[in-house]
């Protein structure tokens, strides 16, 4: 029985452009505004010229970016970085291997943060409701009428959350849901394939 096959050592080049690749995605995707391109360049290469260390950052960063809006599956990664590899001024081989290992290490991550970062504003994080009579009132032909209570937590993800009550008589209920089935319908029409 032959013996298992061993992975050879990773180059020596390959553990800074690991960590230039942790660095980019530091500050891009996860918001740490403390990984600067000094502290990058005087950590990683400080024997490198600052243009020549400002390339492959560039480099690294569009590659990254390019790989993460794609949202690339392992098949898709490859034939990416394939293709970079032929490609006249593109990456080594062994910076696709640096490349392939980090996005298989991060892709979720980075992915979550994308979805996060793109969200407008908050949102609906849960909601509660019931109905009530109406027992006080300025005018007496509102008392004992019925009101529906509608309370949303709104809030982004690792914020504190806000509370919106909204109360709604007959007629506001009704507008309401009709205007979110209109929204539904909407909805609906995009997502069918014809």
């Amino acid at each position: 029985m032959a013996a298992p096959e061993q992975l050879p050592p990773p180059p020596e080049g390959s553990k800074p452009l690991s960590a230039l690749l942790n660095g980019i995605a530091q500050a891009t995707y996860y918001g740490n505004a403390d990984i600067t391109e000094e502290l990058l360049r005087g950590q990683l290469y400080p024997e490198a010229a600052p243009e020549e260390f400002r390339a492959l950052r560039a480099k690294m960063s569009g590659l990254l970016q390019s790989i993460a809006s794609a949202d690339m599956d392992l098949n898709q990664l490859e034939a990416f970085l394939t293709a970079q590899t032929k490609k006249q001024g593109g990456i080594t081989s062994e910076q696709a291997a640096v490349l392939a290992k980090f996005w298989k290490n991060h892709r979720v991550k980075i992915h979550e943060s994308l979805i996060n970062r793109s969200r407008w504003d908050s949102s609906l994080k849960t909601m509660s409701w019931r109905v009530d009579l109406k027992s006080q009132s300025r005018h007496m032909d509102q008392i004992n009428t019925p009101v529906a209570i509608v309370e949303m937590e709104l809030g982004k993800s690792g914020q504190e959350s806000e509370f919106l009550c909204l109360e709604f008589d007959e007629a506001k209920l009704s507008q309401m849901l009709k205007k979110l089935s209109e929204v539904e319908e909407s909805m609906t029409g995009l997502t069918q394939t014809t």
